[in-house]
């Protein structure tokens, strides 16, 4: 079994990766919220841990993971305020809120195959799972770090930072914290400032609502990932991930909930992506600079010049370390879709190596640092590199400056399949997809000469193109709108 150091975020350092019951890694990563698309900050993060599911299987680990779906009780704020938003989608679109659940779930799924992504061991909803948060919140109110007011439930984090360290996730004192935190209108009820709803007592119209030992309500945001780590990886396990927007609420409130309920450490190592910016600047939607993965791959958004295929932006996403500042321009991305089809070329180009009787290249070294680099951290952009320098050995051998053996060869199939295909889950794009792009490409072309001889009365020309496509097995329809094609 390979020794792999990781950054864990409670530590603020690497680590060497020691599961609790090798070979079996117990792996969470808090999965999209269904009530709109999924954007590309949640891509990032379910991509790299994608990336490290696949590594951690690569080699030799049983990986439980899991990624749940968040479809109910989360607030417009992480302090338990504003409407529902599943049940404000639904009202603003007239559908039933698990309606949107189910439009959004699929739409979340689809875009994860676009990019290749392995479906997860388990994917539990929230609406799923209410009696296990129901049981864990009472458990929590029978230790004495929860109360109930008026059909809701807090967790007393003043209380619970009597025996542990609220703010050690993020490394701030809770005087820091409680300085930092202003009061909030409508939320007297509090004990404490930081306090956060367990269980939210249900409105007249709310929609989304179960009964419970406190009344009708729903379930708080942070709630529902305890429970449900907890049911299927234990009240200990060893990976937990995210976005790093989830540190200071989110997690840090998963963390005291589990030992407030089981007086364990919840997490052995927590992992962070890192957060992406556009032109240098922080992506939003406030900013004007957000867009969506559809509009990645269609191009269809201002400060696109053009579409790019998932299998590049992932190759692009790869390219830089999950826990740095990911940025994005089309300088940047146009210059990884040609990175990514030239080690695409070399890939075919190997399968095509003719070997010689000696070698001048080290080939071993390379898959060594292949895998150096991904024990390190799961460092991609240095693997990267490691896979060109591959690639310039494969170019120069196919171009007879270089010398390789049978094995060389072999191995660099091998290093090819492995670290390409299996462990960054880059796809090959088949040579019938190219050829049907190509073909898009020249008939666009040719119906628009057509189109012009047609203008310019050449009907003569315009029949011949015809009937030469039709002779070829492509059938052209001329409409009001104008010309299109089937083969």
């Amino acid at each position: 079994m390979h020794t792999i150091s990781l950054y864990n975020t409670l530590s603020r350092k690497k680590e060497e990766f020691k599961p609790i019951n090798a070979p079996f890694v117990g792996l969470y990563v808090c999965g999209p919220t269904v009530y709109s698309d999924v954007h590309l900050g949640n891509c990032r993060t379910f991509i790299s841990f994608d990336l490290i599911y696949r590594y951690l299987s690569h080699v030799g680990y049983k990986v439980r993971y899991v990624r749940n779906i968040t479809d109910a009780g989360h607030l417009e704020g992480d302090r338990d305020e504003g409407d529902d938003k599943f049940a404000k989608k639904a009202r603003l679109e007239q559908l039933e809120p698990m309606e949107i659940v189910q439009k959004y779930t699929v739409g979340f799924r689809d875009v994860m195959r676009e990019f290749n992504t392995l479906p997860p061991s388990i994917e539990p909803t929230a609406t799923g799972h209410i009696c296990e948060q129901i049981e864990m919140i009472k458990e929590i109110l029978e230790n004495g770090l929860a109360y109930e007011k008026e059909g809701t439930v807090y967790f007393d984090v003043e209380k619970y930072s009597k025996e542990f360290n609220y703010g050690q996730l993020t490394n701030r004192k809770l005087e820091e914290l409680l300085e930092g935190t202003r009061e909030l209108s409508g939320q007297e009820e509090k004990k404490g400032r930081l306090d956060f709803a367990l269980w939210i007592k249900a409105k007249p119209e709310t929609i989304m609502r179960w009964p419970s030992p406190w009344g009708w309500g729903f379930p708080g945001w942070h709630i529902e990932c305890s429970a449900m780590s907890r049911k299927y990886l234990g009240e200990t396990f060893d990976i937990h991930g995210g976005g790093m927007d989830l540190q200071a609420t989110h997690h840090t409130n998963e963390i005291a909930q589990s030992q407030a309920c089981y007086h364990k450490t919840p997490v052995n190592y927590w992992m962070h992506t890192n957060m992406l910016t556009v032109n240098g600047v922080r992506m939003s939607k406030s900013a004007g600079n957000g867009f969506l993965p559809g509009e990645l791959f269609s191009g269809n958004h201002p400060l696109l010049e053009k579409g790019y295929k998932p299998m590049a932006v992932r190759f692009f996403m790869l390219q830089t370390h999950y826990r740095s500042t990911l940025d994005f321009s089309n300088e940047a991305l146009q210059a990884s879709e040609k990175g990514f089809e030239r080690l695409m070329d070399s890939f075919k180009t190997l399968q095509t190596l003719q070997p010689d009787s000696s070698s001048d290249e080290d080939v071993k070294g390379i898959q060594d640092r292949c895998y150096e680099a991904m024990n390190d951290d799961f460092n991609t952009s240095v693997l990267i590199a490691q896979l060109f320098d591959a690639s310039r050995i494969i170019n120069s051998a196919n171009d007879k400056k270089t010398k390789l053996t049978k094995e060389d060869i072999t191995l660099l199939q091998k290093l090819f399949h492995d670290f390409v295909v299996d462990i960054l889950g880059l796809m090959v794009e088949q040579e019938s997809e190219k050829l049907d792009s190509a073909l898009a490409t020249v008939m666009e072309l040719v119906l628009d000469i057509r189109s012009k001889a047609k203008t310019g009365k050449d009907f003569k020309l315009s029949d011949e193109i015809r009937d030469k496509l039709n002779h070829a097995g492509i059938q052209v329809k001329d409409t009001k709108e104008g010309s299109s094609w089937k083969i």
